[in-house]
């Protein structure tokens, strides 16, 4: 009944050290926002770093690929066509994602507050074209030209994207978890989007947190997460 009790409230104790299995190397990429020069950058370092290791090779991206940089689409060209070689690679999703999507196949209304935090210049690295601020029918139209233009590959890519990702006592999401909740009963919304409840918290989770989401200047590294989105 206690080991019960602990699964449904999140009162695991957290382990004193934080390990992966054996014979593993792991290297996580966070928010990369439309930077496909950045991202080939630390992909040639990672080859550098990972030379010569013959163990198994995990390379993980915590999301949000598109946005605010110029360049998404080529962004998830290069994820796509140019994998890195011997690595399993595992992408998850971020909340600049979920709106794509929830532009293209629910709501083209959301356009106006995607755009305000980067979502045009991931319409126009797909090639389509914006003239002012579209609304009403405009926006319907944004929708069906961005539909078309985007390739069914990249279609593909943004559905299938995971939101958590466990690996020995590492657990790996885009913005963060609930505290309080156990791991296994976090809500995806909040694993997109959660910011400060997260962030404030003390909480001593069943496995170390590694997430993206929020910018700092340098990595954050806490007793109970570690935060590696540095605004590319």
């Amino acid at each position: 009944m206690r080991k019960l009790f602990r699964k449904i409230t999140g009162q695991n104790k957290a382990p004193s050290t934080f390990l992966i299995p054996e014979h593993t190397r792991v290297y996580c990429i966070g928010d990369i926002h439309g930077r496909d020069d950045l991202l080939e950058s630390i992909h040639d370092k990672i080859i550098l770093d990972s030379t010569g290791y013959s163990g198994e090779k995990i390379l993980i991206y915590l999301g949000d690929y598109i946005d605010r940089g110029l360049h998404s689409k080529e962004v998830v060209d290069l994820l796509l066509n140019k994998p890195l070689e011997g690595f399993e690679s595992i992408y998850l999703r971020g909340n600049h994602e979920q709106v794509l999507q929830d532009f293209l196949n629910i709501d083209s209304g959301i356009a106006t507050e995607w755009f305000n935090f980067g979502g045009l210049a991931t319409v126009l690295s797909y090639g389509v074209s914006v003239a002012g601020i579209p609304f009403g029918e405009k926006l319907n139209q944004l929708q069906h030209d961005l539909a078309d233009k985007i390739p069914a590959s990249h279609l593909s890519f943004y559905s299938q994207l995971l939101y958590s990702y466990e690996l020995g006592d590492y657990f790996f999401v885009h913005a963060g978890v609930k505290p309080k909740v156990a791991l296994d009963r976090q809500s995806e919304l909040d694993m997109m989007w959660i910011r400060a409840e997260f962030l404030n918290s003390k909480y001593r989770y069943e496995k170390m947190i590694i997430h993206g989401h929020s910018v700092t200047n340098e990595p954050s590294v806490l007793a109970n997460r570690i935060g590696i989105d540095t605004g590319v």
